[in-house]
């Protein structure tokens, strides 16, 4: 399959410490990829550089065969980049609907189409009889999927989700593994994930990519992955597989 997001030598230092070294990966088209690896291995800074929050410091960054590195967030986002973010964060005075709403207008022409755009991804997520309530209400399986949904508005090609399954129970993980894998599946979304939960990431990704100390230490299926030395001892040891 020909590469969706192509990520070629990026690195980014803060005040002299190296968060991302020369990190390369590609994201098939039509693919679910995992990004996973310990807990400050540099994987939402690469997230944040291929979405724009971040310039790089040196690499590059390509979106179908076009370098993307360096432009404002809303360019990435309306080239077609969707993203949610780790720490949960709507915009708690406004309705369920109000916050899919400014995803959708990301893509949309007026607001009436957007208000539909919106509509059909809250049908989408399982959040339509929640529409009019404050996004304060939700639970924290609900926020999650509002996330999504204010993401997937924005009509993206490529979707990043940062760790959407991070505190949620057994059974709401199921749920959205499910949903993740629709997406994929009918609709051909391609998706790069960040994600603790092994079982998840086993379940959905096609390959697994490995970061330790800000650089790509493995990079293989799941399988090859689950029987990686080097990430046994780095990671996947302190893992529920």
């Amino acid at each position: 399959m020909p590469a969706l997001l192509e990520v070629e030598g990026l690195s980014k230092n803060f005040s002299g410490l190296r968060a991302v070294q020369d990190v390369s990966f590609a994201v098939p088209a039509g693919a679910i990829v995992a990004l996973i690896g310990p807990n400050g291995a540099g994987k939402t800074t690469c997230f944040n550089m291929i979405a724009g929050v971040y310039r790089p410091d040196a690499g590059a960054v390509r979106l179908n065969g076009e370098r993307i590195d360096g432009r404002r967030a809303d360019q990435i986002c309306r080239a077609g980049v969707g993203r949610t973010f780790q720490l949960v964060k709507p915009f708690a005075g406004l309705s369920v609907l109000d916050n899919v709403i400014v995803g959708a207008l990301n893509a949309s022409r007026t607001m009436a189409e957007a208000r539909t755009q919106a509509e059909a991804m809250l049908d989408l997520l399982g959040l339509a009889p929640k529409r009019a309530l404050p996004a304060a209400s939700l639970t924290l399986a609900e926020r999650k999927r509002l996330e999504v949904a204010r993401a997937l508005a924005t009509r993206p090609r490529m979707l990043l989700l940062d760790e959407v399954m991070a505190g949620l129970r057994p059974t709401e993980i199921d749920q959205m593994v499910k949903l993740l894998r629709d997406l994929n599946s009918a609709r051909g979304l391609t998706i790069l994930l960040i994600e603790h939960v092994m079982r998840a990431v086993m379940a959905l990704s096609l390959r697994v990519i490995v970061m330790h100390h800000g650089q790509v230490i493995a990079a293989g299926t799941p399988d090859e992955i689950a029987r990686d030395p080097a990430v046994l001892e780095c990671y996947l040891g302190e893992e529920a597989l």
